[in-house]
């Protein structure tokens, strides 16, 4: 079956594309995808480039496409993900580091990251929130307790 998406790079992009093989400063999809463009470029079958770089044949196929609809770098890059949402406005964070700050619960020599999040809980400050949320917002204040 003839191939759709054909790719043929000029001496440029196999230059670009080896460049970016070559020196590890990159993503590992985007070395991926330069591998499966450098390989598509030589007319390896999709299912030999798929199993060469251990990817799926459609990842292969979309890659082809990508390079072929819409040019080097836009096969090659990650598109742009929109950020997350913050998990605590700012009173909330404000109210998680006083509490983190203040004296730990009777029986407890100091607060645990689990503990932060249940009193944030129980106090009806957040309707949900891990310990892992709490140990990421206090890292970020670069708070001082002592």
């Amino acid at each position: 079956m003839a191939k759709k998406y054909i790719v043929d790079l000029t001496q440029a992009e196999r230059s670009h594309l080896d460049s970016i093989t070559k020196t590890g400063k990159h993503k590992a999809r985007t070395i991926t995808r330069a591998n499966i463009l450098l390989m598509a470029n030589e007319r390896y079958l999709d299912s030999e480039i798929a199993s060469t770089l251990r990817v799926n044949v459609s990842t292969v196929e979309r890659t082809r496409e990508k390079f072929v609809v819409g040019g080097l770098e836009y096969a090659i890059q990650d598109r742009p993900h929109p950020p997350k949402p913050r998990k605590l406005d700012g009173k909330q964070e404000a109210f998680l580091i006083a509490t983190a700050c203040s004296n730990p619960p009777e029986g407890r020599n100091n607060w645990t990251m689990q503990l932060l999040a249940d009193r944030l809980i129980n106090l009806g400050v957040v309707d949900s929130i891990s310990d892992e949320t709490v140990r990421q917002t206090l890292k970020k204040t670069r708070s001082n307790r002592g």
